[in-house]
């Protein structure tokens, strides 16, 4: 394990593969991090002939079923024959002996994940509006699959689904409260108060935006990332969530790629989305301020994680500054739903 890559120690990832895929490597493994994460760590691995992902949790302050790396393997790999673009997986290691916590194994796919505009501006004002499209197809290709139809019919459990997710996320907060937050108690409450009529269930990804997207030069995704929190349930959420990052992203004060000429407006996305799936959008307001108090939370998490030192990487410094806004726009929301 060195400094650049800590929670890896590739010698004991070697040894490990060696026994559990042999013939999946074929020399020393050099590492890096991957950079622009705030929860799971995310490394590139090669032998110099091929290169890998590994995934694991976070060093430290580890919420309850926030980081299930078992979860993720499963959805990448039962999702791998549909329209979703996502990663082959390779293995899965739920022995905390070889790195210190579970982790898996999957492929490296070329791709952009766009987070700033700097970055997605170069594609112009079509490009960056095919972009946008796909996205949504995509989103609206995940909420089409069965769930027994790729195995994942026992993925979750939909019935009671959002009245669970505010009472999990409130149980999230109390473990990651440190300070006080002003309205937040307030948001949860209001949040339980208004449940709207749950849409037909279907998998969630549970943190959908731009840049857990893989891009290619052509402007398609090659794949969809970071499923930690799938399941299955109300996919408005998903939604809901992508819409608050649309008007909100956390970019570390950076412009946003949602900012880029082209990109469009959180009504047209709605609207695509809608045409996309036939699904009601008509108490979407409910599902965005929902998204803004578990964008909250997982940043209050984060920047309890960070005052403890417990971090890695740059760009923590702020992370607890987006809460109050967030807040406040969730109760905007609600006035206007």
């Amino acid at each position: 394990m060195s400094e650049e890559t800590p929670g890896l120690d590739t010698e004991r990832l070697r040894a490990h593969l060696d026994r559990a895929a042999p013939g999946l490597v074929s020399g020393p493994l050099t590492a890096r991090m991957i950079t622009g994460g705030k929860s799971n760590l995310t490394y590139v691995v090669t032998d110099g002939a091929g290169s890998w992902v590994v995934r694991r949790p976070p060093l430290g302050h580890v919420l309850a079923t926030a980081h299930d790396m078992s979860r993720e393997y499963r959805v990448m790999t039962a999702l791998a024959p549909t329209d979703v673009p996502v990663p082959r997986t390779h293995l899965l290691c739920e022995d905390t002996e070889v790195l210190g916590a579970p982790f898996y194994v999957m492929e490296h796919v070329a791709g952009t994940p766009f987070r700033t505009l700097d970055e997605i501006a170069p594609l112009g004002a079509d490009g960056v509006r095919a972009v946008a499209e796909h996205l949504i197809t995509t989103l609206g290709d995940l909420h089409a699959v069965d769930p027994e139809e790729v195995g994942l019919g026992d993925f979750g459990r939909p019935e009671g689904f959002l009245e669970r997710q505010v009472r999990r996320w409130s149980r999230q907060l109390e473990a990651s409260r440190s300070r006080e937050l002003p309205g937040i108690d307030e948001l949860r409450d209001r949040l339980a108060a208004g449940l709207p009529e749950q849409s037909a269930p279907a998998i969630v990804h549970g943190d959908y935006r731009l840049d857990n997207v893989l891009i290619t030069e052509d402007g398609r995704p090659s794949a969809v990332l970071d499923w930690e929190m799938a399941t299955l349930g109300d996919p408005l959420v998903d939604l809901g969530l992508m819409l608050v990052y649309r008007e909100q992203p956390v970019t570390g004060g950076r412009a946003a790629a949602t900012a880029a000429e082209g990109f469009p407006t959180s009504s047209e996305l709605v609207r695509m989305y809608a045409d996309a799936t036939g699904r009601d959008v008509s108490r979407l307001g409910w599902y965005v301020a929902f998204g803004c108090f578990k964008l909250a939370v997982i940043a209050e998490g984060i920047h309890l994680r960070h005052t403890q030192g417990l971090t890695v990487g740059q760009g923590f410094d702020g992370i607890g500054d987006v809460v109050a806004p967030l807040v406040a726009r969730a109760h905007r929301v609600l006035e206007e739903d």
